[in-house]
């Protein structure tokens, strides 16, 4: 399966939320429901299974990962001793690509992804150019310096100077650092993990 190159936010409005990143994003703005001149009002009742497959699909083009490397999450997730729906979120989370985006380097994680996959971000030092790279505790993350010097990294940079990032993130410039794994509050998005786990239980 092809990566998705559609219209971002027809996903967005699939899925009832703003799933691109983007405070711009028309489902905010507009309080937008589901593509379609009927929206909701010509949709059938969704079974149970249908509400687990639909967060599941949220979830995963909210990171912009595909099933097999989703399941495999969830598969890892499962074999640890911790909440799996937590654990999934932390592994998710700790994604280069989403940690870039939570940093404030870049405005989308598909923004993210193209800086990590072209090559313009280091993980303490060396060049890391997958996004799905899980950094782990003590790990210095930033941007190349010839990435530094782009207009779009520094534009980004100077709108979230003032932002707030994530207690498990520190940042000083365009430098951060993992302090510790995210925790379950932190992570906003409005996710429901048990349906998650529900899905792949059965």
């Amino acid at each position: 399966m092809a990566r998705y190159l559609g219209p971002k936010h027809k996903l967005c409005r699939a899925e009832g939320t703003a799933i691109c990143g983007l405070a711009t994003c028309p489902v905010i703005r507009k309080n937008a429901g589901p593509p379609g001149q009927q929206g909701v009002k010509g949709r059938r009742k969704i079974s149970e299974y249908g509400v687990q497959l639909r967060e599941k699909q949220k979830v995963k083009r909210m990171y912009g990962i595909f099933e097999r490397q989703f399941k495999k999450y969830y598969t890892q997730a499962s074999r640890k001793a911790d909440s799996t729906g937590d654990v999934l979120l932390q592994i998710l989370e700790t994604r280069l690509d989403n940690v870039i985006y939570r940093l404030g380097l870049a405005r989308t994680r598909q923004q993210a992804r193209q800086l990590v996959s072209h090559g313009h971000v280091t993980v303490n030092g060396k060049k890391v150019t997958i996004p799905s790279f899980n950094v782990k505790i003590g790990d210095v993350v930033t941007v190349s310096p010839k990435a530094a010097n782009f207009e779009l990294v520094k534009k980004v940079a100077d709108e979230t100077k003032e932002a707030v990032i994530p207690s498990w993130l520190s940042k000083k410039a365009l430098v951060g650092r993992i302090e510790k794994f995210p925790p379950r509050e932190e992570i906003t998005e409005p996710i429901d993990e048990r349906l998650i786990i529900e899905f792949y239980s059965r």
